[in-house]
């Protein structure tokens, strides 16, 4: 059970030992009290549109990925999860036809995480980025949560907190049938275990099978992303 996520420090390597980065958040002391403290692990795959880390100063990610074997000091506390950053969802809306309005479905596009490296110096190892991420838990409730993350030394560290809801905006001609949906669509916080203010921390990292991506303008496409996230009250 996590009662408290303190100074927490990742060493981001890739394939052949490439040292891709270094990030501590900013803060490092994030207290997770024992009445709200909840850990789990986490596997994905980031992906950097219209760039990734490299010789240009910043990029866009977008994360699709599992959590998993999650334990908590709360009762009832969801043991499993998909965490999302950048992700295009599809949700149920009015669409305004030729003939009235009726209900039927359209794409929306979360935000892409984004970052920015250090130039001239190769930014896969050097750099901050920050995003809003979302959690579809298993019972159909959802956590949105805000994170940063900043390089320092020879480790990463992501640090965020629990907020109210996040926007996302239409994929144009996405509508199902053809007519007009909102523009916008919000995701809410809802799962009661993590409410709003609830702090997260997270040690995790980043591999890629091809590093030399990193000395080109275009920097990495993809990255494989494993570890292990913490959230909880703050005290």
């Amino acid at each position: 059970m996590l009662t408290r996520v303190c100074k927490l420090l990742l060493a981001l390597t890739g394939a052949g030992g490439l040292l891709l980065g270094a990030m501590v958040a900013a803060g490092s002391d994030v207290a997770v009290a024992a009445t709200g403290g909840g850990e789990c692990q986490v596997t994905g795959n980031a992906l950097f549109s219209p760039n990734g880390p490299g010789t240009t100063s910043n990029f866009a990610y977008s994360f699709l990925g599992n959590l998993t074997s999650c334990q908590s000091n709360v009762t009832g506390a969801p043991t499993s999860g998909t965490l999302e950053v950048g992700q295009v969802k599809t949700e149920s809306v009015t669409i305004t036809t030729s003939t009235g309005t009726v209900q039927g479905t359209a794409r929306y596009q979360e935000p892409l995480a984004t970052g920015s490296g250090n130039i001239p110096a190769n930014s896969c190892p050097a750099g901050g980025t920050s995003g809003t991420g979302v959690t579809d838990w298993p019972d159909g409730s959802t956590t949105v949560a805000s994170f940063t993350t900043q390089s320092a030394a020879a480790g990463v560290a992501l640090q965020g907190s629990v907020i109210g809801n996040i926007t996302l905006t239409l994929v144009p001609g996405s509508e199902s049938p053809a007519g007009s949906a909102p523009a916008t669509f919000v995701i809410n916080t809802t799962n009661p275990t993590f409410p709003v203010g609830d702090g997260v921390a997270g040690v995790l990292t980043f591999t890629t099978s091809n590093p030399t991506q990193c000395t080109t303008a275009a920097g990495l496409t993809s990255a494989a992303v494993q570890g292990t996230l913490g959230i909880g009250s703050p005290s």
